[in-house]
C-alpha cells in the first residue's frame, strides 16, 4: 500500500495528516492575533527539530494560522539557522534569547515590527533656595566640554518614567527625591541603533541634600545655580520651557 504523497499549496508543501503525526509538532501555544508561540525550552539536535519545525509550519498553514513567533533561548542558539532556512527571520534580542517570526499567508506580513523607540529622562531638582541639581559627565555627548547639566538616563523596561527620574538622580547624585510632574518632552529620530527617542524632563523635590556622585559616570554634581529668572534652558532638548515657580 503506498503511502500519501505530500501536497502543495501556492507553493509551500502541505504534508499530509498521518505524515505530520508521525514526525510530531513543535508545542505551541495560540496567541490573540491568529498566529501561534513556540518557546524553545529543552536542549534538541537541529536535525530532530528541523523535520519538527516544518510539519509544524505545515499544520499551522492548515489551520489558517498567521504569524508564528519562535522564541530561541541563547542555549538553543544552534536552532537559529534551520528556523532561518525555514522562512523566518529575525524580530528582536534580548541578553539571553532570539525571537524570530514567520508569516504564513500570501497576504502581506502584518506582524508588528520591533520596538521603535528609546525613553529617556532628564531630571530637573530644585530645592526651596531655587538651587538646581547639576552633574558633569564622564562620558557621552558632554565629556571633556566642561558643562554642567541636569541627571539624565534611559528608562529601563517595565520601569514608569516617574520611577526612572527618581532612580536616575539616586545613582548619580546620591540623592533622594520626590516626583512632582512632566515639564517638558521632545521626540527625535535615528538615534541609537537607529531607533527614535522620547526624552522627558521631569520636575523633582529633593527629599536629601548630602550629594555622593557616582564615579563611574559622573565626573562632579553640585547644586550652584540658584534661579531668579522665570524660565531656564534645557541643555538636552536644545529648547527653551517657560515655567513660573
Amino acid at each position: 500500500m503506498s503511502s500519501p504523497s505530500t501536497s502543495v499549496l501556492k507553493g509551500k508543501t502541505v504534508l499530509p495528516a498521518d505524515k505530520i503525526q508521525q514526525i510530531g509538532l513543535l508545542y505551541a501555544v495560540n496567541d490573540n492575533y491568529g498566529g501561534v508561540m513556540v518557546d524553545m525550552k529543552e536542549p534538541m539536535d537541529s536535525h530532530i527539530y528541523a523535520p519538527l519545525l516544518r510539519a509544524s509550519i505545515s499544520q499551522w498553514r492548515q489551520q489558517g494560522k498567521k504569524g508564528v513567533w519562535i522564541k530561541l533561548p541563547i542555549q538553543l542558539a544552534n536552532l537559529v539557522e534551520p528556523t532561518v532556512k525555514e522562512g523566518f527571520r529575525y524580530h528582536h534580542a534580548e541578553s539571553d534569547y532570539l525571537m524570530l517570526v514567520h508569516w504564513i499567508p500570501d497576504s502581506p506580513d502584518a506582524l508588528p515590527a520591533n520596538a521603535s523607540h528609546i525613553v529617556g529622562i532628564g531630571a530637573f531638582v530644585m530645592n526651596n533656595k531655587r538651587e538646581v541639581l547639576v552633574v558633569k559627565e564622564k562620558h557621552g555627548y558632554f565629556e571633556g566640554k566642561d558643562a554642567w547639566k541636569f541627571p539624565t538616563g534611559v528608562v529601563n523596561q517595565g520601569e514608569d518614567i516617574c520611577t526612572a527620574a527618581i532612580r536616575e538622580v539616586k545613582e548619580e547624585t546620591g540623592i533622594d527625591t520626590e516626583f512632582m510632574e512632566i515639564l517638558a518632552f521632545r521626540q527625535t529620530h535615528k538615534q541609537f541603533l537607529g531607533k527614535s527617542d522620547l526624552f522627558f524632563v521631569c520636575m523633582l523635590r529633593p527629599l536629601s541634600f548630602d550629594i555622593t556622585k557616582q564615579d563611574s559616570e559622573i565626573k562632579a554634581a553640585q547644586v550652584p545655580f540658584i534661579f531668579l529668572a522665570v524660565h531656564f534652558l534645557v541643555l538636552e532638548l536644545d529648547i527653551v520651557v517657560y515655567a513660573l515657580y
